[in-house]
């Protein structure tokens, strides 16, 4: 795979949908999970979505119960979780594994093209990567980067 826009994702439904939908958008790609401390970073992530989506923005939320099992097991627990609690009205994906040997290919395609600080391996929960309108990664946040933090970076590329 040679682009972002190559990779195909399961909706919460289980329905298919490929990247290539999102060409020409500027996309915020997140590790999420219900129960972690950063949880609520969704308030903040929703926050940059209705401010930006009108301008060609869309964050894709991907759950993952890799760190201390912090992510419920049933999807629509996950998505009423995310709606209820933070207003959440994009997209959160079907729960995937970010690291290891079971890693989503979407996510070992980000983190080779976007190495962490202590190499590529997801540490923890709300990774975030940037991806430009032509489908570049352009930046890797650590968990603890707040979408506040994000938001000039945002703006950069939009």
């Amino acid at each position: 795979m040679s682009s972002i826009y190559d990779f195909e994702v399961a909706k919460g439904n289980g329905d298919i949908q490929p990247l290539a939908d999102f060409q020409g958008k500027v996309l915020l790609i997140v590790n999420t999970a219900s129960k972690c401390g950063f949880t609520p970073q969704f308030e903040g992530l929703q926050g940059l979505y209705d401010q930006y989506c009108d301008q060609g923005f869309e964050i894709l939320g991907f759950p993952s119960d890799q760190f201390m099992n912090q992510e419920f097991d049933d999807q629509s627990d996950i998505e009423s979780f995310c709606k209820l609690n933070y207003g959440v009205s994009f997209p959160i994906y079907q729960k995937i594994d970010v690291k290891g040997a079971q890693q989503d290919p979407l996510f070992e395609y980000l983190t080779e093209e976007k190495k962490g600080f202590l190499g590529g391996e997801i540490k923890w929960n709300f990774t975030k990567f940037l991806i430009d309108r032509n489908g570049k990664v352009v930046r890797r946040y650590p968990p603890q980067a707040t979408p506040a933090k994000i938001e000039k970076d945002l703006a950069d590329v939009l």
